[in-house]
């Protein structure tokens, strides 16, 4: 007996699900073992080391175990985003209409990343019982300094941006840069694409501020509006 359309859809999306559940199961397996024995010492703290030491010393303790404990969970947070993240690319980006999103998740992963890790160190530092103010007031006026001193990384990256959003090419196009030769796009990166060079194979980098300030020829899209 043949099953019906709506079966195999059903029957898809439970296998889907299957995989997703089994994917979070197999990247938790580290950090709940680590938390197991983590509590099992902790314990072991609490009922016979605790109470003969000094409040000094069990201060001290206390935040050395919270700051482990928050690493292990961060850890694992970081790992359950990056499932995430992957049964997204996989499942819901091929099924939408535009590209971007396809694009921006190799950006998205590592902002995510950067970002918990921020969060769980200014939650430790706090912890500790540093300044998170006048912590957070020195990295501005640093991060000014750098910012100042990479202007044209900043740029770039800024360029990289508006390519992605405007999409003047994308991967797989065939182009010819402001220097005169006819490439095929290999990756637009976050400061610099590469290409490969049509006639000799050779790849180019070029910086995508120079990109996005010189006209591009795009033979893909004069091809696919020809077709069309």
């Amino acid at each position: 007996m043949f099953l019906s359309t709506k079966s195999l859809i059903f029957l898809d999306e439970t296998m889907k699900k299957q995989f997703l559940i089994k994917d979070i199961l197999k990247v938790s397996i580290l950090p709940l073992l680590i938390l197991l024995l983590f509590l099992a010492g902790y314990s072991t703290y609490v009922i016979k080391i605790e109470h003969i030491l000094k409040p000094e010393i069990k201060k001290y303790l206390g935040n050395v175990i919270f700051t482990l404990f928050t690493f292990v969970i961060a850890f694992w947070f970081q790992r359950l985003t990056g499932i995430a993240i992957t049964w997204y690319a996989r499942r819901v980006a091929p099924r939408t209409k535009t590209c971007w999103d396809e694009e921006f998740i190799p950006l998205v992963r590592k902002g995510a990343k950067i970002t918990i890790w921020i969060i769980i160190f200014i939650i430790v530092l706090a912890r500790w019982g540093i300044n998170i103010s006048a912590l957070i007031a020195t990295l501005g006026v640093s991060s000014l300094a750098v910012a100042l001193a990479a202007q044209d990384t900043i740029a770039n990256i800024i360029a990289g941006f508006l390519i992605m959003i405007d999409r003047p090419f994308r991967i797989g196009d065939e182009i010819k840069l402001p220097s005169g030769e006819k490439v095929k796009v290999l990756d637009i990166g976050i400061r610099r694409s590469k290409f490969l060079n049509i006639e000799d194979n050779a790849i180019i980098i070029v910086p995508n501020l120079d990109l996005s300030k010189s006209k591009i020829l795009n033979y893909t899209y004069g091809k696919e509006n020809k077709v069309s």
